[in-house]
């Protein structure tokens, strides 16, 4: 599985040889450096540590530090792991860029959506609210009963009622790669991906694969 952090930078459109017009997102994708290979000899599982975005060294600890010197690699903001196949093969140090992805691809972008604050249940949930009138004065956003009498006697768990909203760990599955470009270091993908604008995503191969018209 091939994966790459990015940053989202934005939405626009492109235009296919037929003349369709798709909505792309952005993202400056790497490059991205190996900093830790996973083994099930020593870890229990296969997969490959990525790091990216160069910062200064007294933004990081010791341990962190410590951790990228031994891998042979600049100073990193952003860790992520992602998991690999027995025949891919990487090693600590080699530097991974947005031509890791093709045109045609498909992917899955995992992102932090953005944050809403604390937020009703229309808006959260898109419930109808209230009557308008007929004496309604204040109940045009309340949620309504939220319970019945003596049975259960209590509020359901797991009820829908206002509370925090979004700035959660979110994934979008099987995008499209429309466009790539490894001398700015840019990915399109097909459709939107979480966050806000440079938001930190991570790109990796799609996990659910569209099966064509006729296939099984």
């Amino acid at each position: 599985m091939k994966g790459i952090i990015g940053k989202k930078v934005g939405m626009t459109q492109v235009f296919k040889e037929d003349g369709t017009v798709v909505p792309v997102t952005v993202v400056e994708a790497g490059p991205c450096y190996v900093t830790q290979v996973r083994t099930p000899e020593v870890d229990g599982y296969r997969a490959v540590q990525l790091g990216f975005e160069a910062t200064k060294t007294k933004h990081l600890s010791g341990g962190q530090l410590g951790h990228l010197e031994k891998a042979g690699v600049p100073a990193l903001r952003h860790l992520r792991e992602v998991r690999i196949r027995e025949d891919e093969t990487y090693e600590p140090g080699q530097q991974i860029q947005a031509d890791v992805f093709e045109p045609g691809e498909r992917v899955d972008v995992e992102g932090r959506s953005k944050g809403r604050g604390f937020a009703g249940v229309v808006k959260r949930y898109g419930f109808k609210g209230g009557p308008r009138t007929h004496g309604q004065s204040d109940r045009e956003r309340a949620p309504g009963s939220i319970g019945a009498c003596a049975t259960p006697g209590r509020v359901w768990k797991g009820k829908r009622m206002p509370g925090h909203m979004g700035h959660r760990r979110t994934t979008v599955q099987n995008l499209e790669v429309v466009l790539v470009d490894p001398e700015r270091n840019l990915l399109a993908v097909s459709g939107g991906v979480p966050g806000p604008k440079g938001g930190l995503v991570l790109i990796k191969t799609a996990r659910k694969q569209r099966v064509p018209k006729g296939g099984r």
